[in-house]
């Protein structure tokens, strides 16, 4: 066998495990624009919040301790102690149920009806402010994060691969492990969405916030729910992408890898999320492997754009985006 077919296939492995990466940061998305019809640009800044937060808890941390310090005069910065991983996963969850809660409370409580443009406005802000609040209360250092994750080669796929093509394939233990919790947090996602009460009011209020209400459905209860999960969403993305390249504050850009695959699935579609990501994370292996030593290389950080591009062109939904049909 050709050993560029067989250098063809690993890479289109490592792609799907790429993709799987970037679908996780584009779930959130998905969740908040069919919630509210909101397109959440904090979201990548989210998932940076949530890593932060998850290390800062592990680590024992003071939160706000360099402004403690300077108004106090005080040299403290941790505890003393180091709290298990899945304590502080749990933890960390509930600080961004409370995130959840606070921007439900005091920010979009109160822009109910008002142009998408506005609330797109108001995620911005959102985005800069939960940046700036995160370098304050864990500053902005690089962190390691660990929280017991398998990393590096696997071993047996190696081995099985070696002993088929004299060749082992190089997919890495993490990549594996992000790949089953993405497909179980589709499936979980995609069952309540649509099938549960709580599923059918969030697709109501992003129908019409007036509407909604007016049948009863509790906007407030909604927006929190499903703020709690995008907020839950972006801290396994957090997880993940922190464990592979560390908790730093270039983290916060995944969510610009994941426009692509919002363009490519739809922003309606949990499931157009994980196609989306798939195909952007394969593509864009696939064709620095067999295009990019052509034309110089580095295709990786444009070739996602200007297939999102083309499917704008023809295809403005997505493959699994809803039409939008208006009456004149």
């Amino acid at each position: 066998m050709p050993e560029q077919f067989i250098w063809g296939i690993e890479v289109f492995l490592n792609g799907l495990m790429a993709g799987v990466l970037y679908a996780l940061v584009a779930l959130g998305f998905v969740l908040i624009y069919k919630a509210s019809g909101i397109f959440n640009y904090a979201q990548g800044v989210m998932a940076l919040f949530a890593a932060m937060t998850l290390v800062g808890i592990m680590n024992g941390q003071v939160p706000f301790a360099h402004l403690i310090n300077a108004i106090f005069g005080t040299n403290v910065h941790h505890f003393g102690w180091h709290v298990p991983a899945f304590v502080a996963i749990l933890l960390t969850a509930c600080v961004m149920v409370g995130f959840a809660w606070i921007v439900q409370r005091f920010i979009f409580r109160h822009l109910v009806g008002q142009e998408p443009i506005i609330l797109f406005m108001a995620t911005i802000g959102l985005a800069y402010f939960l940046e700036g609040v995160s370098d304050l209360m864990w500053n902005s250092e690089i962190k390691k994060l660990d929280v017991g994750l398998p990393q590096g080669i696997n071993f047996a796929i190696d081995d099985y691969t070696y002993g088929i093509f004299g060749y082992g394939f190089f997919i890495d233990n993490l990549d594996i492990v992000a790949t089953i919790i993405a497909a179980i947090l589709v499936l979980a996602l995609t069952i309540f969405s649509q099938y549960s009460k709580q599923g059918r009011a969030m697709r109501a209020v992003a129908d019409d916030h007036q509407a909604a209400l007016s049948v009863g459905v509790s906007l407030n209860f909604v927006w929190i729910m499903v703020w709690s999960v995008a907020g839950f969403v972006a801290l396994v993305a957090g997880i993940m992408w922190g464990t592979k390249s560390g908790v730093q504050f270039s983290l916060s850009l995944i969510a610009l890898k994941a426009l692509p695959v919002l363009m490519l699935g739809g922003f309606t579609s949990i499931p157009g999320a994980i196609v989306g990501g798939l195909i952007i994370g394969v593509g864009e292996k696939l064709f620095e492997f067999a295009v990019g030593p052509m034309i110089g290389g580095a295709t990786e950080n444009w070739f996602a754009y200007v297939l999102a591009l083309i499917f704008l062109v023809f295809r403005p939904q997505g493959l699994f985006g809803e039409k939008i049909i208006e009456r004149v």
